[in-house]
């Protein structure tokens, strides 16, 4: 079934997450008259609850601090686990049991459980990431970690260091593999591979190079994506910052090599499109921007009609077998920004039988590749890092950008236009593009917009609830930019990172740089430092 299971690791992967799993609910249909695009077993497993009903609960881990779920529980409506039993005290003494008080529910978290109209979230009123999740988990899905808390200014959970150590520790008590993910991969029948969400500039990172050596140990030859999130940094104190860049370096370093396909994202420094408005400093925000891009960009691994998997996406962006750092990009169609019309249902698209139904693949909108041409629309936003100190490279005589390889998504309800794709045999299309020097795109259509759900921040413009879908362009794609990201990279090492550490660190990222170089720039050195 192209299963894929999905690791998420902190607050900023969470709050990611979060925005992508309501929008797979959203996708979901309930009579006969309606029919989905989307393959949902490729992310939901069935499952029986408490009542005996079948459920379908999302194929994921949640890994948080203490305090990082809010009012999310393992109990739900689905799963009434009982708690765990008091253990007896070694002395006879009378045992006093302390509980932490139980963080309320939202209003809307509410509403939604009471099956009324949910009211309209804010920034304000979003406190933690489940404050505006609208899917149940199954009791395996909520793994909290008490070791830290969430916000603890006595014991910060920044170092990379720290999040290292913290999984080895796990690790070794509980085997974390065999506890939290074989319950899930054996349910698997044909895992299409594993998706990883983790911050890339804090201690998570280093959580997260730990758990990627032990899934390489168990799944070798799996698939697997790592969406590296990063903070922005223009505002916050030179030191913070440096220690963020400094464990982003060790991320990359440490997990570039064993991942399928690295993406790290940041909020993009440049000033933001006009039809996007938000607030920088609410993850709520960032992470909707961000989640529109990542959702849209993967959607086609789970489609129905589709062969589109995580790893044929990863394979046309790895060309040369070494450039697996990619960066995505998004654009929006502005027509689709001024659609009004309706009254949209909360969390739910508005299926009209005699309109989404022509999407199936009996009728004739289905999607379609093309594995030539240059793409002319504009990608308005990218989630690539880049520099954020005055301290640069010389960039003097810098050529533009050479693309290894690129894959584009197009995504809208109306009939988009009708191109055929290459009838040529793919694989030599791209040995001869290659041997030319020119980028692999491929492009996919999908007559699927992206949904604007109550869950949702109004960062798009119009800001009003009437607007209820998008039409969302984006791009994945590996060219020679990487390089100076990841030399800026090997001189915020040179200048941070303990000197028993340093060598190694700088020498395996100036490693990667060299690989989004050969057969480019020709084996100059006028960019070197």
């Amino acid at each position: 079934m192209r299963e894929v299971i999905t690791l998420q690791l902190g607050q900023k992967s969470n709050y990611f997450a979060t925005h992508f799993w309501n929008t797979q609910e959203s996708y979901f249909t309930y009579s006969s008259d309606q029919e989905s695009l989307i393959d949902h077993d490729i992310h939901f497993r069935p499952g029986i609850g408490i009542d005996g009903t079948e459920t379908f609960t999302p194929r994921t881990l949640i890994y948080d601090l203490k305090g990082g779920f809010g009012s999310l529980r393992k109990i739900n409506a689905l799963y009434e686990l009982e708690e765990p039993a008091v253990p007896e005290a070694l002395w006879n003494g009378p045992a006093v049991v302390q509980r932490q008080g139980a963080i309320e529910q939202s209003a809307y978290q509410q509403s939604l459980a009471e099956g009324l109209p949910p009211p309209q979230l804010t920034k304000e009123s979003v406190r933690y990431w489940s404050d505006f999740n609208r899917v149940y988990f199954h009791p395996k899905s909520i793994i909290q970690l008490n070791e830290y808390e969430l916000s603890s200014a006595i014991m910060p959970f920044e170092n990379w260091n720290a999040g290292e150590e913290l999984f080895n520790s796990l690790d070794k008590e509980h085997d974390l593999l065999d506890r939290d993910l074989r319950p899930f991969a054996e349910e698997a029948d044909q895992m299409q591979g594993i998706q990883l969400m983790t911050g890339a500039d804090d201690a998570w990172g280093g959580f997260a190079a730990r758990y990627m050596d032990r899934l390489r140990d168990e799944y070798g030859k799996t698939t697997i994506w790592l969406w590296g999130l990063e903070d922005e940094i223009k505002d916050i104190p030179r030191e913070k910052r440096f220690l963020k860049l400094s464990n982003t370096a060790r991320s990359l370093s440490e997990i570039a090599s064993q991942a399928s396909l690295f993406i790290p994202m940041a909020l993009p420094l440049k000033i933001l499109p006009s039809y996007v408005t938000l607030d920088r400093r609410s993850y709520w925000h960032v992470s909707g921007l961000m989640s529109t891009a990542m959702e849209s960009m993967t959607l086609a691994s789970r489609l129905k009609s589709q062969n589109k998997t995580l790893d044929t996406i990863a394979a046309a962006l790895n060309v040369n077998g070494n450039q697996n750092i990619a960066k995505l990009r998004m654009g929006l169609d502005k027509k689709s920004l001024s659609i009004t019309n309706g009254h949209h249902r909360p969390g739910r698209l508005d299926v009209d039988p005699q309109s989404r139904d022509s999407r199936a693949p009996s009728q004739d909108r289905s999607t379609g590749d093309i594995g030539d041409g240059n793409s002319a629309t504009i990608f308005d936003m990218e989630f690539f890092p880049s520099e954020t100190t005055g301290e640069t490279l010389r960039t003097r005589n810098i050529k533009k950008a050479h693309v290894f390889g690129q894959s584009e998504s197009y995504r809208a309800d109306e009939d988009l236009e009708n191109q055929e794709a290459n009838e040529e045999d793919q694989g030599f299309e791209r040995a001869r593009r290659r041997a030319a020097g020119l980028p692999i795109i491929y492009k996919t259509q999908i007559p699927l917009s992206f949904p604007l759900l109550d869950s949702f921040p109004h960062i798009f413009a119009p800001a009003d609830s009437a607007s209820r879908w998008l039409s969302v362009n984006t791009s994945l794609s590996t060219d020679t930019s990487v390089a100076l990201r990841v030399k800026y990279l090997q001189h915020v090492v040179a200048r941070s990172v303990n000197v028993d550490e340093r060598e190694a660190l700088f020498n395996t990222l100036g490693g990667l740089a060299e690989a989004y170089e050969e057969g480019w720039d020709s084996g100059t050195d006028e960019d070197d430092d």
